[in-house]
């Protein structure tokens, strides 16, 4: 069975997320949407749990996915999932640098993960989590930018977080 992780902290989930985990789904048997605890990114709108439970429901359609957190180095959770391969989404070249460095770094920690590079479908090339929070607190409509099914949750979100301003 080939596996493949599906990295991020998906704070929130959007549907270019969910475009990379639907493509990524049609190459490997099993994906595994991998919620990660980044401690760079300290400033999460929604627990690990929170984001699972948004997780589940956006891709509860497809199959051959699960769900699940971790914390710590990603080859150990490829390697406890018995994953074959680490896919990422790119959006830009600045992305690119990153991950690139990144998917050096997870090869010399175990040789037997590749990295596979999805580039995003052109309509979410500006789309990131960031900027689903800022146009909501800013009363800008996200519905085109995350998975109708959790629309609501995440919008409810940004009110709680707007009226703490």
């Amino acid at each position: 069975m080939r596996v493949a992780i599906c990295p991020g902290s998906f704070d929130p989930v959007t549907v270019g997320h969910l475009d990379i985990i639907r493509r990524a789904s049609k190459l490997f048997d099993k994906v595994v949407v991998a919620v990660l605890l980044n401690m760079d990114k300290n400033n999460t709108w929604f627990t690990i749990g929170e984001r699972i439970d948004l997780l589940k429901k956006a891709t509860k359609d497809i199959p051959n996915v699960e769900i699940a957190g971790f914390e710590g180095l990603l080859v150990d959770f490829a390697k406890q999932k018995r994953a074959c391969a680490i896919v990422k989404g790119l959006r830009a070249v600045s992305d690119f640098e990153y991950e690139f460095q990144m998917a050096l770094t997870n090869s010399k920690l175990d040789p037997n993960v590749e990295t596979l590079f999805l580039t995003t479908n052109s309509e979410n090339m500006y789309l990131s989590s960031s900027i689903v929070k800022q146009v909501g607190m800013l009363g800008g409509d996200i519905k085109p930018f995350v998975p109708e099914c959790v629309h609501d949750e995440i919008l409810s979100r940004i009110k709680q977080r707007s009226k703490l301003r």
